[in-house]
């Protein structure tokens, strides 16, 4: 279990260096296209790349951060691998899943938990329908 915060709010972009006027530049309203709590879940699996990301959820929030706890497994720890209801982490197809967006906080964004109309463009993925991605 570890407890990471993400930055609220809007993203950060570079600010173009030619002049223009401030609403066309492009720098304001910019928004990241995965949730915070996907943000948290990546950067605890990049801070600790021999464990693999189980789920997480969020703990509390304050004007600037959000903290959420990310739940992580050792997919090569002896008890994980002779656990028949989590040994699955271990095999090939789900090293990096993280990344992949298959965490809940990843098929969340990526709209997989909605169904039926106005859903068919999102399987298998948004760039499998020309979509540059989110």
């Amino acid at each position: 279990m570890i407890r990471v915060r993400v930055r609220k709010g809007a993203r950060a972009k570079t600010r173009p260096k030619s002049g223009r006027k401030a609403r066309n530049m492009g720098i304001k309203k910019i928004t990241a296209g995965k949730s915070t709590r996907w943000i948290a879940e990546e950067r605890v699996g990049r801070k600790f790349p021999n464990l693999e990301v189980l789920n997480s959820y969020y703990v509390i929030e304050d004007g600037r951060y959000k903290w959420f706890e990310v739940i992580m497994v050792d997919p090569h720890h002896p008890a994980i691998i002779a656990d028949p209801k989590i040994n699955w982490i271990g095999t090939g197809a789900n090293t990096g899943r993280v990344y992949r967006g298959l965490t809940g906080a990843g098929k969340k964004s990526r709209g997989l938990y909605k169904k039926g109309i106005g859903t068919e463009k999102i399987r298998p993925s948004l760039r499998a329908h020309g979509h540059q991605g989110k």
